[in-house]
Parts: C-alpha cells; structure tokens; sequence
C-alpha cells in the first residue's frame, strides 16, 4: 500500500530511515525527494515496521510465556520481559527494515 498523504504525521521508523537516507545514502536520498518517490517511501518504511513490530513482539510473547496472567501476579518479571522482548525486536526490525 502507498501512502502519499504528506498531512499523515511520519512515524518513528520513516523518521529514522529518513535520517538514515539523508546521512548514508545522500544521492538516493535526493533522486526520492526529487522525483516525489521519498513521502511514499518513508510511509511505506513506517508500515512495515510498525506491523513487523507489532507480529514479532506477539510471536515472541507467546514463546516466552509472557501473559496478561503472569503481569497479575509478577508485574515486575513482566514488565522486564517486555522490555527485553521489545528491544530485541526493534533491534531485528532496524536492521532488517530501517537501515538497509
């Protein structure tokens, strides 16, 4: 899906890969904002991300045993896991979506 709707806010990840093009990849960088490709690219990025989060973040919940039952009784020990379950899942989404 292309979204090219510059009214939409850009997420974190489009912000990030835009940063990242302006920074790493300067020519392509221009030829996207130039030819109008950028917006629509940035946006895409930021859906990609969000829904690869989001569906690693839950498979990686359901491995581990992380449950809405778990944060009742040990809300600490489950609050430590999602934390680790999301870095661990951002750090795999940056590398796999953002920075490439």
């Amino acid at each position: 899906m292309t979204v090219t709707n510059k009214s939409k806010p850009l997420g974190k990840y489009g912000r990030m890969r835009k940063t990242y093009l302006q920074e790493h990849h300067k020519v392509l960088y221009n030829q996207m904002f130039l030819d109008g490709s950028l917006w629509p690219h940035l946006c895409e990025i930021d859906q990609q991300a969000n829904e690869m989060m989001d569906s690693i973040v839950d498979r990686m919940k359901q491995e581990r045993g992380i449950t809405e039952k778990l944060k009742a009784e040990d809300w600490w020990r489950w609050v430590q896991e999602m934390g680790n379950i999301r870095n661990a899942a951002e750090e795999f989404v940056l590398r796999e979506v953002v920075y490439i």
